[in-house]
């Protein structure tokens, strides 16, 4: 409440990735890329919520190469998906955002600026 509104996006996002990040998951976003053209890409090395999870290769289907163990936790993350939809909403910045989770516990947010 005592900063002015952010000037563009890209202050924004970088809020989103220091003072809130913080308080919410209690560290810093370990990276951020964009492209310059509406997409963020926030980087947490050691997701909280994914660190204690491990993949059970008795769940993999072996039809498409799907593993249930990865679908379920990639619903763990509509949650903090929906957190950061929601405070940059209340930015003012509309947006969608989904998770990317190659690399346990490592979890990449996508943010995609709506023109």
């Amino acid at each position: 409440m005592e900063r002015p509104r952010f000037s563009d996006h890209l202050e924004a996002i970088k809020f989103i990735c220091k003072d809130f990040w913080s308080e919410v998951f209690k560290k810093q976003i370990d990276n951020l890329k964009t492209n310059h053209r509406g997409t963020f890409v926030l980087q947490d090395n050691r997701f909280r919520w994914l660190s204690r999870m491990s993949t059970d290769p008795s769940l993999e289907t072996g039809q498409e190469g799907d593993n249930k163990a990865t679908e379920a936790m990639s619903m763990h993350l509509y949650f903090p998906c929906g957190i950061i939809r929601g405070a940059l909403s209340n930015l003012g910045i509309p947006c969608a955002v989904s998770a990317d989770i190659s690399s346990l516990p490592a979890c990449s947010f996508v943010v995609r600026i709506k023109a």
